[in-house]
């Protein structure tokens, strides 16, 4: 460790013992467990050691910025699946709050065989709470099946009152799909299930296990090189340009899910010769499945920037022959051209800038070589509902000194960010405002602020115009708070 990140580490922890004497004792030794420094990791000559408590309940009281298990069910694995309708079943405020807000990209005819940007509700009511939804939900099916005979499926995402009633959605499910022969998955991703949204995702993975493998004859004519894309959401196009890269190297990609997939993508998932997973924490669990049941391998890569991106193409090369390894080296190749030009215009802008990260899933870790490979620094970084092996992965990228923070409260990433001062703030929609208010630029790293894709070579040159246009713009030193005016 030189001199710097010394320095660094000390800040960093002298800010971690400031924020936590706001709390009361007992707050402050739950939550003392939850911020660190990264340290020098004595196995890893390369990487860094990351310890901090996770995937445990917030403390009460305090501002979380977590979603639920029936966000990480809905909102993430089942929702971008486009030719099925996901219905979700209790009160219309989940379903409108997870109303499109993901950018999931499809190709399709919304309202014909697509359904990603559509919201279907079965609106409880008071009535609903105390006879149940059985009924109701029967109906929903039935009027869907009448008004949109292109959807291939359903999916009943249940929200909480449903757990607390009781209302069987496994029986009426079994019933409607016997009856219109089609598939009918439920979901039990009640929102108080967990800690976090990640039992969202597992709950949704094993739903997944039962209900869509195995469950039709799959005709398909195999190949050596088929590969199933799992864990891109494909906000705003990603998983396309990820797929560009990964037919350009040889491979064949028979499912990309759960972003702008079908139904029969995932049907066919159990045929592939290699599962290639991007979000670890959301899809690790069925990847783990496939392994276990038809012996598929799998390997976690990174296609945010280009140092990951290479290793990462060379990873997966490294499981087929040596015609993919030649092809992939001429995709690599092919690319360095785009890679220096947006080095060459932007590093220079971007040199030395610090940014800090709060999202979820595997966003605090993965993006760090993008920035890096700009010239930046990452100051900070921590997950919304991260397990240990998350934060054991983050090890591989961050540096020492490193501000380590797991499930973050509001109040702790304002005395943080106030305490760091970086250039940049990467985090979600919630966070957005505050910040920007401390005179601090800030990307939305969870839907990409609307721009995108980051994934690939021509996603990182969206990425660098990004962050410049948002360290850069002149808007930040053209503005004075009210009490910083003369009178």
């Amino acid at each position: 460790m030189d001199g710097d990140f010394k320095a660094d580490a000390e800040r960093h922890r002298k800010l971690i013992e400031e924020v936590l004497a706001a709390y009361p004792d007992k707050a402050k030794k739950r939550r003392a467990k939850h911020l660190n420094v990264a340290e020098a990791d004595e196995n890893d000559s390369e990487g860094t050691a990351c310890d901090v408590k996770s995937n445990v309940k917030s403390v009460p009281g305090v501002m979380t910025i977590r979603g639920c298990a029936y966000a990480g069910s809905k909102g993430v694995v089942w929702g971008p699946i486009k030719d099925m309708v996901h219905i979700s079943h209790g009160p219309v405020g989940c379903g409108h709050y997870s109303w499109s807000q993901r950018r999931n990209y499809y190709i399709g005819k919304t309202g014909g065989d697509s359904f990603v940007t559509m919201q279907f509700t079965s609106d409880f009511q008071e009535k609903d709470i105390v006879f149940g939804g059985d009924k109701k939900l029967e109906k929903i099916i039935d009027e869907i099946q009448e008004l949109f005979p292109l959807a291939n499926g359903i999916s009943v995402q249940s929200e909480c009152p449903i757990g607390l009633i009781g209302d069987d959605i496994e029986a009426v499910s079994k019933k409607k799909a016997k009856e219109h022969n089609t598939t009918i998955v439920p979901v039990r991703c009640e929102g108080f299930r967990g800690v976090s949204q990640s039992l969202g995702h597992h709950i949704a993975n094993d739903a997944i296990r039962d209900y869509v493998f195995d469950k039709k004859e799959i005709e398909w004519e195999s190949t050596p090189y088929d590969v199933n894309l799992i864990g891109d959401y494909n906000i705003g196009g990603d998983a396309w340009s990820s797929r560009i890269l990964l037919e350009e190297m040889g491979l064949r990609v028979i499912g990309a899910w759960s972003g702008d997939a079908t139904l029969a993508e995932m049907e066919r998932a159990p045929k592939a010769k290699l599962n290639l997973i991007h979000c670890y924490r959301s899809m690790n669990y069925i990847c783990r499945h496939m392994e276990e049941k038809y012996s598929i391998p799998w390997v976690e890569y990174n296609f945010f920037g280009p140092t990951q991106i290479a290793k990462s193409l060379r990873a997966i090369a490294a499981h087929f022959d040596k015609t993919i390894v030649e092809k992939t080296e001429a995709v690599i190749a092919k690319y360095q051209g785009l890679v220096d030009a947006v080095i060459e215009k932007y590093k220079p802008r971007l040199q030395g800038k610090t940014v800090m990260l709060y999202v979820g899933g595997l966003r605090p870790r993965h993006v760090v070589n993008a920035y890096t490979d700009l010239g930046m620094e990452i100051a900070g970084t921590g997950y919304e509902f991260a397990h240990a092996d998350d934060y054991q992965r983050t090890g591989h990228y961050v540096k020492e000194g490193t501000l380590i923070y797991d499930d973050v409260t509001g109040y702790e990433l304002e005395k943080f960010v106030e305490g760091v001062r970086p250039d940049l703030v990467g985090s979600g929609i919630k966070e957005k405002y505050p910040i920007q208010k401390m005179g601090i630029p800030f990307r939305q790293m969870h839907s990409w602020d609307y721009s995108g894709p980051y994934h690939g070579y021509d996603g990182f040159a969206i990425f660098a115009r990004d962050m410049d246009l948002a360290i850069n713009n002149p808007v930040w030193s053209r503005f004075d708070a009210p009490w910083k005016k003369a009178a």
